[in-house]
This record gives C-alpha cells, structure tokens and sequence, in this order.
C-alpha cells in the first residue's frame, strides 16, 4: 500500500489543513510539500491514531475493518456502493460546505481524517485499478491490533430444506470414458451425459489435457487417465478445472448472450467463491444456496469483476437485445454465475452434496454442504474411499456386450471402439458387435483377435462358441449376411416385368430376383410408376414408414 506521505503529497494545501483540524494538528506552512511533510510527521504518532479510531462512527469503523480485513485495499466500485464516494470539491466549495466537518458518508469520514486514500494499484489482472486503500503505516498497526473483516457465517438449512440428499459422486469418470470413446470412434453422442451437457465436458477434457485442439483424444493421456485409481482420476480432473481458463463458467450460463471482445477470468472467480466456501465451518451441516448467493453479494460481489466494473461486460438476456449493465443485475448474473458452479462442476467433481425439498428428479437443489472427499480434493490430494473397478462383461450370443458400472474404464474404452453404442442403465454400458462397427475398428488399427482376447479375460462366463466362430468368420470373409431394407416391384405376370427390361425403364431397377419380382433402385418409385403407365399399367404403391 501507498505510504501516508506519499498519500498526503497528492493532497492541496487547502484539503491538508482540513485534515490537520480533524487531528487536532496546528498546520502553519504555506506550501503544500512542506505542509505533507509536517502532517504526515505529526500523524505517525500511536497514541494519537488510536485516539482517532476510537472516536470512529460506527459506520465508518466498519468501512475501516473491511479494509483491513481485505489486504488494506478494496476496489473502489465495490467500497463506494457499501460505503459511499467522496464528492469531488475544489477548496473553494469545501471552504464553504466544508465537508470535513458534515460527511455525507462513512467513505468521507475516513478520507477527511487522510486514513484512507485513493489510487490506481496493481492487482491480478493486467491493468491497474482504482483502489481505496489504507496507507502502510497504519495499515500495520490495524493489522497487528488483530481488526478482522466481518465473519462469512451462514445459518444451517433447515431439516425439509435437505430432506432429499443427492450425493456427490464419481460418475464424471465414468462419463468421460464414454465421450473419449466416442470422439475416438466419431460416434454420436446425446447432448448431455448424466447431468453433464457433452459440450461442457468436452471442455473439461480439452483442460486437462486429454484432446488436442481439434478435440481429438490424446492416446498417451488418455492412458494414463483411464488407468488411474478412481481416486486419482478425480483428483485431475478437480485440478484441471480449478486451473482452467477455457473452462468459462459464465460463457456456459444459457439464460445470457455474450457480445464484444471483453475477457472475463473465470479462474479468479473460482478461487474466490472456493475461498468463501472454505471460510464456513467444516462440518456436516446443509447450507441453502441462496443465503450463500446472497452472503457473497453482500461480502464479496466483486469476485469475478475486476476493481468492481459493472459496465464494460456486454451481456444481454439470450434473444433480448437489453444489456445487463450495472450492480442492479448482480443476481441475473453474478448470482447465476454462483448458483451455477455449485451445483454444477463443484457437484459433478465430488465437492458438494446437494440436496432438495422435493424426491421429484427434476426438483431445483436448495442446499449444499462438503462431501466427504471435499478435504482432500481441495488440498490436491486423490480422495479415499472410492469403488475399485472390478466388473465383468457380460457376454451375450446375440453379439451384445454389457459393461457393469464399475468395469475398469481402459477397458470399456476399448471395448466401445469394437461397438455400436446402445443405451447406458442402472445394468451398465450396452454394446452390440455389428459389421459396420468391426469395419470402424479395422480402420483404426484394431483386430478381432484382440478383441476376443479381452472378452475371454474380462467375461463373466465363458465366451458363446457360436459368437466366438461369427467374429472369426468376419475376420476372414467380411460379412455374411446382411438385413436391409428394400423396395420390392411385384408384378402380376412375368411379361410385363420382361417388358420392362426390355425398354429404358431398367435403369430403375436394382436387381430381378423371379419372374415376377425385381428390386427397385433407391429414389426411383415415382420414375418407375410413370414409366409402368406409359405401357399401360396402374401401380399401387404400398411403402410404409
């Protein structure tokens, strides 16, 4: 912080004699630098400037505390809305209102008593700040005194609040095995998985590393992500999100539109709001959501703004062309941004339970509390206590595979590159082994071999003989039997269909499998119906779906 000299030299000398008076100080020089030099002198006296604060209004005091509690230092956006502005005066008009004696606010209190000043700092970002401050001297003396900021307390959420538990867990693993599988093989995928929409961990993934910049999985981290411990794999990607500035919490609000080149840093925002969760008591208690929201609005609101600016971000409600500019849409948007990571990636990663006043699956979370992998998480450590992965694929003859929940991941990954995907239940992953997806898997480098190999290790039961010869038999004859759908020409008597093939019409058949019956090419019906009338025959046409 700015030392009180150098905060008194800025001052005029009209404005140093005002302070002077308030402190009791007989200011004779007539040039402000000599007059910054004597004051500042005068005023690094203890017993005085305890003196000082003691005499304090409440109010101000507060304001005082803040600061203290803050550094020394708080944006002055942020400290002006608690705690007003100092009204910009010449000597002339403080001659005559003289606001030293009649403060309009806590902030003019304290600026007429030179105990806190104003100045563009250095912060985290980039550009420098306009910051209240606490001059360093006295800065030291608060401090050593033990002045805290006001206690980030909670009341706990009441018992119907959290009547219905929805416990962290580790299915992000699990989720992220099946869209790695998928990119790798270009299947498609729903938009989301479990909770989780795909595109925002795609994101994740893209974080920690596991796709390259075309969202290509990275076999090498892949690999090792797979194979991990649970434990393990969690705790990366914990730490992938918390460091991530291309995880952008506030871009993925879907009630906002985004316009300008402004850059937020979303990793500035989860440090601050994971500094406020971890400032409650660590006990089991449910919190409500809102009295959290509502605790940072009141302590915290800037914690994603730089030096508390509500204007230069250009956000609108989506299909509204209204910008939300301004503190009066902190809930809309700041709020949303804290609703959003709590009972988003700090729920999917394993850090919060949540909990609902309704068994309704769709019933909004009202409360929070930590889960019980929350400590090691947040000190970068591989929670304990996870499930082993240790389950069997159940083998069926009909060529379909079931993958229980807990099959180690490699190896669900590779199973799921050999299939098609079917559907995903309370059972497991569900896959079916067809020509087309055994064809995908060969142009990937991948053998049958190697696929009955996994299957005969990691089945529950011994492998279907006849499923086992059908795979052999694809390996070295391709397909054997194919089921299609087709348009069938059937007519009554085998001259008309020897007509046909006598005359131009034959382009619109595929193939003539009896006297009577004949394949028509794909999108030739209607050619087809038109040419049969102009050899005069009507045509019933019976094509279903």
């Amino acid at each position: 912080m700015p030392e009180l000299h150098h905060t008194l030299q800025g001052y005029d000398l009209s404005l140093l004699r005002l302070i002077a008076g308030l402190w009791g100080i007989d200011l004779e020089e007539n040039d402000k630098r000599s007059a910054a030099r004597r004051l500042s002198a005068a005023l690094c006296d203890e017993a005085l400037f305890w003196e000082m604060i003691e005499s304090l209004p409440p109010e101000a005091r507060e304001a005082l505390d803040e600061l203290v509690g803050r550094g020394g230092r708080m944006p002055r956006a942020a400290f002006s809305r608690r705690y007003g502005d100092v009204r910009p005066m010449g000597a002339a008009k403080r001659e005559r209102e003289r606001p030293d004696l009649n403060p309009a606010s806590p902030a003019e209190v304290l600026w007429y008593r030179a105990l806190i000043g104003q100045a563009f700092l250095t912060a985290s970002s980039a550009e420098p700040q306009e910051y209240v401050y606490i001059p360093d001297e006295w800065l030291r003396w608060l401090q050593h005194e033990g002045t805290t900021s006001p206690t980030f307390m909670l009341p706990p959420a009441s018992p119907t609040e959290a009547a219905h538990p929805r416990l962290a867990t580790d299915a992000i693993l699990d989720h992220a095995c099946t869209l790695l599988a998928a990119l790798r093989s270009g299947l498609p995928l729903p938009e989301t998985l479990g909770e989780i929409p795909v595109a925002t961990l795609t994101t994740l993934l893209s974080s920690a590393g596991l796709l390259d910049g075309d969202q290509r999985p990275r076999p090498e981290a892949i690999q090792g992500f797979l194979q991990a411990p649970r434990g393990e794999a969690l705790r990366l990607l914990f730490r992938a999100w918390r460091t991530s500035r291309t995880f952008n919490e506030l871009r993925m609000l879907p009630h906002l539109a985004f316009d300008g080149q402004w850059e937020n840093d979303p990793v500035q925002a989860r440090d601050a709001l994971l500094n406020l969760l971890t400032s409650l008591p660590p006990t089991p208690t449910w919190w409500r959501i809102e009295d959290f929201v509502a605790a940072v609005r009141e302590h915290s609101p800037d914690f994603q703004r730089p030096a508390g600016d509500y204007d230069s971000w250009f956000i609108r409600r989506a299909g509204s062309e209204e910008f939300l500019r301004g503190f009066a849409h902190w809930d809309e948007v700041d709020g949303a941004l804290v609703r959003f990571i709590l009972t988003g990636p700090l729920h999917w990663l394993g850090l919060l339970d949540l909990a609902a006043a309704s068994p309704a699956p769709d019933a909004p979370a009202v409360a929070f509390r930590f889960s019980a992998w929350a400590g090691a998480l947040l000190a970068d450590q591989p929670p304990a206590g996870l499930a082993e992965e240790n389950g069997q694929i159940m083998v069926r003859g009909d060529a379909t595979l079931t993958l229980p929940p807990l099959t180690p991941r490699w190896l669900r990954y590779q199973i799921a590159r050999f299939g098609e995907w079917l559907s995903a239940d309370a059972r497991g992953y569900h896959y079916r082994l067809t020509p087309l997806s055994l064809q995908r898997a060969r142009q990937q480098g991948l053998k049958v071999e190697h696929l009955l190999a996994l299957l005969q290790k990691h089945a529950a039961t011994p492998l279907p003989p006849m499923l086992v010869r059908a795979l052999q038999r694809w390996e070295r004859q391709g397909t054997s039997a194919r089921i299609e759908r087709v348009i069938l020409l059937r007519v009554n008597h085998p001259e008309i269909l020897a007509e046909l093939r006598r005359g131009p019409a034959v382009r619109y058949l595929a193939e003539v499998l009896s006297p009577t019956l004949a394949l028509v090419r794909p999108g030739q019906v209607d050619r087809l119906r038109r040419a049969l009338a102009e050899q005069g025959y009507l045509t019933e046409v019976r094509i279903e779906g």
